[in-house]
């Protein structure tokens, strides 16, 4: 009888337990790094006017009250984010334009937390490169137009956006990003390409294989810094990442917030009306 009784309250304080929370908040590289296979160019984020918009975001992602954020910094170099986030904290170090620094830095010191989480990863795919090599394979196969053509879209996409972006605020940017719509676009790029190869050999749908399996690796890792009940992590990472870790964090037992309805408010064009 106590046996049973023991049991069924670990069972009810199970059930009890909150379960993590998992907020991804979709970006553009704000550094314009430009290494994906579809670049934006985001304008400097660094001015008085961008910076305010900058901590209003930040302000309305705090109050989320995460105590966990965790960036695109691969996992296996943690201690070099140390580093960056005690020197920001002493004053020693000023917030470059990356995401990174500009929203989880900002971010986590604003919450006292004492540390950025690093969770990416970006080791070596197993196998060799023309395994994954697509372009060679639509070369050989007098398809190369394929890619330019998809590229060429996505590129004209992103401009409009660019163009749009000129007059809003920073946030309008990321509500745009984080929609289901524009998430189902961005991975519909992916899918595309794994339709690059035939039977015998499909480098497209390799390349895509590694992607999903950086992506659930990814999760993984936020899984094991932010795992426990009650725990609240907002992992800021770009844009193409985020359908996937929201679809593997739920999967790996994560509540999935809806990351718009933690923006502030959309706010007013910052262009004059013409």
């Amino acid at each position: 009888m106590l046996v049973r009784r023991l049991f069924a309250t670990i069972l009810l304080l199970a059930a009890a337990a909150p379960p993590p929370h998992l907020l991804v908040l979709g970006v553009p590289h704000l550094a314009n790094h430009h290494r994906d296979i579809i670049n934006s160019n985001v304008e400097n984020v660094l001015t008085p006017a961008r910076q305010r918009e900058m901590v209003r975001l930040v302000t309305a992602l705090a109050a989320t009250r995460p105590n966990h954020v965790a960036v695109e910094w691969s996992a296996t170099k943690q201690s070099t984010l140390d580093e960056r986030y005690a020197a920001y904290r002493a004053g020693r170090y000023v917030l470059s334009a990356d995401e990174i620094d500009q929203i989880g830095l900002r971010l986590a010191a604003m919450l006292n937390l004492p540390r950025v989480d690093a969770v990416n990863w970006l080791e070596e795919a197993p196998g060799t490169n023309a395994d994954y090599d697509y372009g060679k394979w639509l070369d050989a196969h007098g398809r190369s137009g394929e890619l330019a053509e998809l590229t060429a879209d996505g590129q004209r996409r992103v401009a409009a956006l660019e163009k749009l972006n000129r007059c809003r605020p920073i946030v309008d940017w990321l509500r745009d990003l984080n929609t289901p719509a524009y998430v189902a676009w961005d991975d519909g790029l992916n899918y595309s390409l794994a339709t690059f190869g035939d039977a015998v050999a499909n480098p497209g749908a390799a390349w895509v294989g590694t992607w999903h399996a950086r992506n659930l690796r990814i999760t993984a890792n936020l899984r094991r810094v932010a795992g426990a009940p009650g725990d609240r992590i907002i992992a800021v990472f770009g844009t193409g990442h985020a359908g996937l870790l929201r679809q593997y964090g739920a999967g790996m037992g994560f509540v999935v917030a809806d990351t718009n309805a933690a923006l502030p408010p959309p706010a007013r064009p910052i262009c004059p009306a013409t």
